[in-house]
């Protein structure tokens, strides 16, 4: 272990080579954590790193569709940066699939890289926290996990699944010392959300989107929601019937 690191938390980032997550980690970095961060493209870590204080951020590439790498990972990131305190679950993407385009191979991706790529790193995560005694986890699901929406059939159902995932951990997690906590955005201005046909209400930008989530990480609510109008909005359309569900979600998005 390096002896010389700045000090400070130590925070896991996955997905952060742009968008929420990147922003987040050059905040993170910012107010002096140390900010451990993963994705698949190793330049792009690499650039971010060099955005931030030297010693702030701290490049892991990582596929977290592979469960031994990930493993693997979070034994070493311990291993050279000590604990980590804070692990932020970001890792995901987006493809819209719809009736007219409904494809098993793009379900089949995204299911295993935002629910399985998830799930696989929970495992070492909460291996190494149970023993500790503490930690803190954040999952990034989405306010579409709440409900369906057009173009979001399999996007959706990972993310409702993400939801339904930590709602499940969340008593056993506060019996054993561990913060879990669901992060739902609305739309964030991201190559991502560029691909959505429809009109997105309350596009925020990653800049506000990443400080609105860091506020959330540091209270103890159990789910972290952004912006908040458009996040109540959502929520009382879940309490709808379908026949009033289906006819109002349809105007909205111009379907």
């Amino acid at each position: 272990m390096n002896s010389d690191k700045p000090g400070g938390r130590l925070v896991w980032i996955t997905g952060a080579s742009y968008g929420l997550g990147r922003e987040v980690a050059l905040q993170l970095a910012a107010r002096g954590d140390r900010v451990a961060v993963s994705a698949r493209s190793a330049d792009k870590l690499k650039a971010l790193a060099g955005e931030a204080p030297e010693g702030r951020i701290l490049p892991y590439e990582l596929d977290v569709t592979d469960r031994q790498a990930v493993a693997d990972t979070v034994a070493r990131i311990e291993a050279e940066q000590g604990p980590i305190d804070l692990a932020l679950l970001n890792a995901g993407t987006h493809e819209p699939v719809s009736a007219g385009d409904f494809n098993v191979d793009t379900v089949r991706t995204l299911v295993e890289l935002n629910l399985m790529g998830t799930a696989n790193c929970l495992e070492p995560l909460l291996s190494r926290f149970r023993a500790r005694g503490q930690g803190h986890i954040a999952i990034v699901a989405s306010v579409a996990g709440y409900r369906g929406l057009p173009t979001s059939a399999a996007y959706g159902a990972t993310k409702a699944g993400l939801i339904n995932m930590a709602e499940s951990l969340k008593p056993e997690c506060d019996r054993l010392g561990i913060k879990l906590q669901i992060v739902n955005p609305g739309f964030v201005r991201t190559p991502l959300t560029d691909k959505n046909p429809f009109p997105m209400p309350f596009l925020m930008e990653p800049e506000d989107a990443a400080a609105a989530l860091i506020r959330g990480l540091d209270g103890n609510g159990f789910e972290v929601s952004f912006p908040k109008r458009f996040t109540w909005m959502l929520k009382f359309l879940r309490c709808l019937p379908y026949a009033l569900y289906f006819p109002m979600i349809s105007r909205a998005t111009k379907q």
